[in-house]
């Protein structure tokens, strides 16, 4: 009987495998599990419905990876892979990517891909749901990806709440609490401006600080101007100029408007005119109209020459901004997937 070759560890993100032994008895490799009774199990043992609900959450890669392990879960996994197609046909008609946008269609795939278990489909249904006025329907679907332990589905869940008339504070807590623990940076974010503003916790601006520089640290770009805005003025951090400047030179660099002004106004008092005419400039093309009127007093005082010069510093900055975006969007996502990961081992751990 030959030994069985397994796709490589690595493809698992989502699902950490405990220790893997070969033994000679069955030349094929087992599962170690933690029960008393038994040192060792088969991959292919492990019951449907339980390997469904580990799996809801996985992106299509993770899951054609996992439908390679064995003939078991490859049949456990079908509902799934079914799932990942209708969840690519939904973001299709969703952002009319190649077809007409249509977001009754985009729900339509959506609800079928939620229908086959993946907590992805939910949470891209409820988007659809929320954005139609169908709240009680988003807020249902965000719950059941919640509860299978999608730090997304939680995360919007207690947003969800937060907006809900009356607000559900606690439950919003609860959920953003635990999205926050999971990685996912913009749960951070809202437990750390709960937290800030004593929305359904009381006010602690110590634990609101480290949930912004988690969030921070972790791309999310409101979050950054937060940060900068606590070192500057001592809430929740000691005041620190040199890591206000950082915080704030990082979202503004990133688009974040009011940062721009922030950043463009500090360099302007430090007697950096181009550089911070640079800042002004964009903040004036994002709306901060007090960013034209700082920006106008150091345009009289330089040349016209350098006034050109200025604006094509500031449309080459904008173009670096949205690179930064993407690269923003790619860390959310990283982020996304390390929550998801660290879900499971919690709900293995259970």
């Amino acid at each position: 009987m030959k030994q069985i070759t397994w796709p490589d560890a690595s493809r698992f993100k989502s699902l950490p495998l405990p220790n893997i032994k070969s033994t000679k008895e069955t030349g094929a490799s087992i599962l170690s599990t933690s029960t008393k009774s038994s040192n060792a199990g088969d991959f292919s043992a492990l019951p449907f419905d339980i390997l469904t609900k580990i799996a809801a959450s996985f992106t299509s890669p993770d899951i054609q990876a996992a439908s390679l392990v064995c003939r078991s879960w490859r049949d456990a996994l079908r509902p799934l892979r079914e799932a990942m197609i209708f969840l690519r046909w939904g973001k299709r008609f969703k952002h009319g990517q190649g077809v007409r946008r249509n977001l009754v269609k985009a729900l339509d795939s959506f609800l079928k891909g939620a229908s086959r278990g993946s907590t992805l489909a939910m949470v891209d249904a409820g988007l659809v749901c929320w954005e139609m006025g169908r709240k009680e329907k988003a807020i249902a679907l965000y719950c059941k990806a919640a509860e299978l332990g999608d730090p997304a589905g939680q995360c919007n869940l207690g947003i969800s709440y937060l907006q809900a008339e009356p607000p559900k504070q606690k439950e919003a807590m609860k959920w953003l609490s635990q999205a926050a623990i999971a990685g996912h940076v913009r749960a951070q974010y809202q437990l750390a401006l709960c937290l800030h503003q004593g929305l359904g916790v009381d006010h602690n601006l110590q634990e609101a600080a480290k949930w912004y520089l988690k969030a921070a640290s972790g791309g999310y770009v409101r979050a950054m101007y937060n940060v900068a805005l606590c070192y500057s003025v001592g809430e929740g951090l000691s005041v620190n100029r040199q890591q206000a400047r950082k915080w704030m030179k990082r979202a503004a660099d990133r688009g974040h408007s009011k940062a721009q002004f922030e950043h463009g106004r500090g360099l302007f008092s430090e007697g950096e005119m181009m550089k911070a005419v640079v800042y002004l400039e964009l903040a004036t093309r994002s709306g901060e109209a007090a960013a034209a009127h700082v920006k106008n007093i150091i345009l009289q005082q330089i040349s016209t020459t350098t006034r050109n010069h200025v604006m094509v510093l500031a449309d080459s900055h904008c173009a670096l901004s949205s690179s930064h975006r993407v690269l923003q969007n790619q860390r959310l996502l990283q982020g996304s997937l390390a929550g998801r990961q660290s879900s499971y081992k919690n709900q293995q751990a259970k």
